[in-house]
């Protein structure tokens, strides 16, 4: 039995090699309309790179600058008058540090049963051995196209007592069709059907096989998914706003709104200079807050981006 397992562990390795030198090992010839194209393609990415990162340097410099900065146009590139005054009154919220909690525990949790969820979905729907596997996918797509709408569907958390709970925030978009579709190609395509039957006759079964073979060989789709589910539940706004009613619950994206809607109000007098000071700090918080509220995302992202480009390349392509 050592030995068929340790010819299994073989068959991992050779597919998991096949599958990361399934681009590198290609070789092409080049003519000068490919170096054209490629040229031409080099100055595409870096003029959308170029468009991509100014809005981005943009709000991060008007984040540090002056209100009276930002309402009068002088920033662009560079803080203006540097200062900490968006961030400050970003902080002096009581209720911030507890919102970014809530925020971190939905979107790990929810993170987990969306990847558990789609994997167990996925991999089923891969095989072809499966009969029902055409009709069950074509009732996961039509639920892309039509749903019950806004009123039923709070009916029906209501009716399941998920309201202002935890769940609410997690169950009800526990598989997302479209990380399904990509992770169910992957599985298909990526998995040798060579290795199924070998580990059948070895004596594995489906519980097994996910286990101990598809699920180590996934590892691109699987960073796929954690990013796009984790994006998804740390940006999670209406629904919030729909089903939470507790302000401990909140996630930071409701405080940030609550910072950025009334705390920069005006007084009830009608004075003239604070509505003006009110609509540069405004101004300011805009900045601020979205900076709050993309750090983490963007912290994630380069840990997993070599993942993320392959998984999404083999599982959205048919190879």
């Amino acid at each position: 039995m050592v030995i068929i397992m340790t010819e299994s562990e073989k068959l991992i390795r050779r597919s998991k090699r096949k599958s990361s030198e399934r681009f590198s090992s290609l070789r092409f010839y080049t003519t000068p309309g490919d170096h054209i194209f490629r040229v031409f393609t080099y100055f595409f990415c870096i003029i959308s790179a170029i468009l991509i990162m100014i809005p981005l340097i943009f709000i991060i410099a008007a984040s540090f600058s002056t209100p009276q900065a930002l309402l009068s146009a002088q920033v662009f590139l560079w803080p203006v008058d540097f200062n900490l005054e968006g961030y400050i009154r970003v902080f002096q919220h009581n209720m911030l540090m507890r919102s970014f909690w809530n925020s971190m525990m939905y979107t790990a949790v929810g993170t987990t049963i969306n990847l558990v969820m789609t994997l167990l979905a996925a991999y089923p729907l891969s095989r072809k051995d499966l009969r029902a596997g055409p009709s069950v996918m074509l009732l996961f797509v039509f639920t892309m196209l039509f749903n019950g709408g806004l009123i039923p569907t709070y009916m029906l958390i209501f009716n399941l007592g998920m309201i202002d709970t935890f769940w609410v925030m997690v169950i009800p978009g526990a598989i997302a069709v479209w990380n399904l579709i990509i992770t169910r190609t992957y599985f298909r395509h990526t998995i040798p059907d060579e290795m199924l039957e070998s580990a059948t006759i070895d004596g594995c079964n489906d519980y097994m096989f996910l286990l101990k073979f598809a699920i180590p060989l996934a590892a691109p789709i699987i960073a796929v998914n954690v990013l796009l589910y984790a994006v998804g539940h740390w940006n999670a706004f209406f629904p919030a706003l729909l089903y939470l009613r507790t302000s401990t619950m909140f996630p930071l994206q409701l405080i940030l709104r609550e910072i950025l809607i009334l705390d920069a109000m005006p007084g009830m007098t009608v004075d003239i200079r604070e509505m003006v000071e009110a609509q540069e700090m405004r101004h300011l918080l805009q900045y601020s807050t979205i900076v709050i509220g993309t750090i983490p995302v963007m912290l994630l992202y380069p840990f997993i981006q070599r993942y993320f480009v392959k998984g999404i390349m083999i599982g959205a392509v048919k190879g």
